[in-house]
């Protein structure tokens, strides 16, 4: 059998996922050696109390014989209810990708290295010229939607032309890959109807063309279709508030949506269609579980997988009805300042907020003020730590280790403010801007469980620490889908906010950091960020010895401009009941959704 390259709880694109933090100022920072200032041990003590990510298996072990059909219970770990954008040119929130992930899947076929192969079985096969600006992509025969209509090239040609219409409502228009297509710009300021550099040369065959090749273009292409006869005659300005995204939906995955309760849970049935094999599972049912209580109901049996939350893992915990799986994660959590507004009729960041925080000077004292290996050491024993670079390990090639990034250094943030013009001119214990004005800023935060409040509360104590005054939004912590639409809206009153990144498997951050990205919530805008950018996926950067001095330098630049401070690099966990059979979170193996089975009709207790 050939292998599938399917993906397990893996989002292939970008994504605002929902993370637990935690922390505490009771322990010293990390440095790298040779370093001065308040330090925690040096690299050696770190290390030792970081979890080494091999010591997790990545595939559940289970030798017993499998029973025929059976149902799975999988838990969304979220305190929130998913926003049910059930839709791949729409979605935004990592609770609505997990519900996506089991009935809709990507075209194409990954391999060990997440870039699209035609090695392995998929819904397509592409060819790419020998200039790399054109991508030939056959749909294989026998690939039906949900509804029975066969998988054609107009439905993945049709998730172009909503992602670049100038109607659209999501926020994916700005990746490289889609707005760089032949024609999409013209298609996207209304000029025409067509986007020239997309053929349907025929039922089952699309080409596009891109202005310029680009290196990303086999980890980063957009890899999924829209049902284009089920969509309808529904306009592409009404399709984010339409049923056929959000309760009528059809995927052409193993699994097909039987019945959703809005925002709460999901029942999926085999689909007998799928062109991979029917499922072994008759059923799956999808519900929301809060971190607090996702432990208690994995020890009763409740839930068969869910991701486990790392607060909740201590180093020498065995579970005894379920197993824990684990892997590098790739994702981050950060702190960002806003320090613009998203112009729409130009269709990017303008940074033009009248704040404090323009000031770089005063961003980097904030940066040193915080303790990150405080929050990884207490509260998530070593499945965390300390973040230097936007560019995350889990991109080996391009992750540079050698840049130090932030460290807690309270004094050397006091000192930073002092030469840069901070200074407590009344005597109250905080310090005025350059004029002698109070600055008070409002810190956003999401209620992700019962440690989302001390790690807020630290980071509002570490710069009160420094004489930065800090309150938190409205006195609260937010939940998780208002507290994106405020941030996405550039709600005036948040000055700073903490949130997460899934980067997905392509290492490009134009996606996020670009000015013409909506992603880019900061709204940072600098010539030195776009140039390096654009470097980073231009012809040149075929060449890997180019791209990743590129990258080397765009990490130092956002260390040394700090629009945002990366916080933690993250191992995941994901725990499985004994009775599930051939899941994996491999990638490259010859398991999908389809072949897992039990091997028991209850869970193990």
């Amino acid at each position: 059998m050939a292998k599938r390259g399917k993906f397990k709880f893996l989002s292939i694109f970008l994504a605002l996922i929902l993370i637990l933090s935690a922390c505490s100022s009771g322990s010293g920072g990390s440095s790298s050696s040779g370093d001065s200032g308040s330090k925690g041990g040096g690299d050696e003590a770190k290390q030792e109390e970081k979890v080494d990510e091999s010591l997790f298996p990545k595939t559940v072990v289970n030798d017993n014989e499998e029973i025929e059909g059976g149902s799975i219970n999988v838990a969304l770990v979220s305190n929130t209810p998913f926003e049910g954008t059930l839709d791949w040119q729409f979605y935004e929130g990592a609770p609505d990708r997990e519900v996506l992930d089991w009935f809709s899947e990507p075209i194409f076929g990954y391999d060990e290295n997440y870039q699209i192969t035609n090695d392995v079985e998929s819904a397509a096969k592409f060819e790419l010229s020998e200039d790399h600006k054109t991508i030939t992509i056959t749909i294989e025969d026998g690939v039906y939607w949900h509804n029975g209509e066969p998988l054609e090239a107009e439905d993945y040609a049709y998730s172009y032309y909503i992602i670049g219409h100038p109607d659209y409502q999501g926020v994916r228009y700005g990746d490289t890959l889609i707005s760089d297509i032949v024609g999409m710009e013209e298609y996207h300021a209304g000029k025409t109807d067509e986007i020239s550099g997309i053929e349907v040369v025929d039922e089952k065959t699309v080409k596009i063309t891109w202005k310029e090749a680009n290196p990303s273009i086999l980890s980063g292409i957009w890899a999924y279709a829209a049902p284009k006869d089920h969509y309808g005659d529904v306009p592409i300005g009404e399709l984010i508030n339409s049923e056929k995204i959000r309760t009528d939906v059809v995927g052409f995955g193993p699994f097909k949506v039987k019945n959703i309760v809005p925002g709460e849970s999901v029942e999926y049935e085999a689909f007998e269609d799928y062109y991979g094999g029917k499922p072994k599972l008759d059923s799956v049912v999808l519900k929301v579980v809060s971190p607090q209580t996702i432990k208690k109901e994995l020890k009763s049996g409740n839930i068969d997988i869910a991701t486990f939350p790392s607060d909740q893992y201590e180093t020498d915990y065995e579970p005894s009805n379920f197993q824990l799986l684990g892997r590098v994660e790739n994702a981050y959590t950060y702190i960002a300042f806003k320090l613009g507004r998203w112009d729409e009729e130009k269709g990017e960041a303008v940074q033009d907020r009248d704040t404090p925080l323009q000031d770089v000077e005063l961003r980097k004292a904030m940066a040193y003020a915080i303790d990150n290996d405080a929050i990884a050491k207490n509260f998530y024993n070593g499945l965390r730590s300390n973040a230097s670079t936007l560019m995350i390990p889990f991109f080996e090639d391009f992750h540079n280790p050698d840049i130090e990034g932030y460290y807690y250094d309270p004094e050397k943030a006091k000192e930073i403010l002092d030469n840069a013009g901070y200074k407590d001119v009344d005597g109250d214990g905080y310090r005025e801007d350059k004029d002698g004005n109070k600055m008070v800023f409002n810190f956003a935060s999401m209620d992700s469980g019962e440690t989302s409040e001390p790690v807020a509360q630290a980071y509002i104590q570490w710069w009160d620490d420094i004489g930065i005054k800090v309150q938190l939004l409205e006195g609260r912590l937010h939940e998780f889908n208002s507290f994106y639409d405020r941030i996405e809206q550039d709600d005036p009153a948040i000055d700073i906010y903490q949130a997460a990144w899934t980067t997905g498997t392509d290492p490009d951050p134009y996606g996020l950091y670009s000015k013409y990205a909506k992603f880019n919530y900061p709204r940072y805008v600098n010539e030195e960020n776009e140039q390096l950018l654009a470097d980073g996926h231009s012809e040149d950067a075929f060449d890997f010895e180019y791209r990743k001095e590129v990258y080397d330098k765009w990490q130092q630049h956002m260390v040394d401009n700090v629009p945002i401070i990366p916080t933690l690099y993250r191992i995941e966990l994901f725990a499985v009941n004994n009775r599930v059979k051939d899941y994996t979170l491999e990638v490259g193996t010859d398991w999908g959704y389809e072949d897992i089975a039990v091997t028991s009709e209850q869970p193990e207790k």
